[in-house]
């Protein structure tokens, strides 16, 4: 299945808030796949990613954003703020693709884009992060799984070098595991034996 990258990226965001709406209250401070990270921390990573999409792709640059999305951005209502985050980071993304325009990132101008499809592999392995942490479902959907694969194959060892992600870690031959283990992952993290 093909899908435009607008569609990939607002099912990976998608997948993701969902994610987020079934952490439990006590859940928050659990760990999380992402070393040195609780729930909280992950989420509050995310929200930030979401935030900054906006005035990204409307062509602000890293010094015009400055720290406005530093430190804890979840505040008392976790959920609101993921939500609130990721409706505002679609609705942007939406906005600004069809442009086909440059964003500044900290490593130098990038093609729109390339941007969007890293912020929809994020949400789809940071999504996975989520459910593994929590209990949750971490199956992903097959669709986005190939897609992201696709996108990362040429990047991973970039990726790898920049300190971005871990090891690779074998996976169990399918797809998503493979994947998983690709973004320096245990797939069988948090299972029981």
């Amino acid at each position: 299945m093909v899908m435009d990258l607008e569609t990939l990226y607002r099912r990976t965001v998608d997948g993701w808030t969902a994610r987020v709406e079934g952490v439990g209250p006590d859940q928050w401070e659990s760990l999380t796949p992402c070393a040195d990270w609780d729930v909280r921390t992950l989420v509050n990573h995310v929200v930030g990613e979401d935030l900054w999409t906006e005035p990204l792709v409307r062509g602000a640059t890293i010094e015009e954003v400055g720290d406005r999305f530093d430190g804890d951005l979840l505040g008392a209502d976790p959920l609101a703020a993921a939500r609130d985050a990721a409706v505002e980071a679609t609705r942007a993304v939406g906005d600004a693709l069809p442009a086909r325009a440059k964003v500044h990132l900290s490593y130098g101008d990038e093609d729109l884009e390339e941007y969007v499809a890293q912020l929809t592999a994020d949400h789809l392995i940071h999504g996975w992060d989520l459910a593994a942490a929590t209990g949750g479902a971490t199956e992903l959907d097959g669709d986005l799984v190939e897609a992201v694969a696709e996108w990362f194959a040429a990047r991973e060892d970039a990726y790898r070098a920049a300190g971005l992600i871990g090891d690779r870690v074998g996976g169990s031959g399918d797809a998503q595991s493979e994947l998983i283990g690709r973004f320096g992952r245990d797939p069988r993290w948090g299972q029981r034996s």
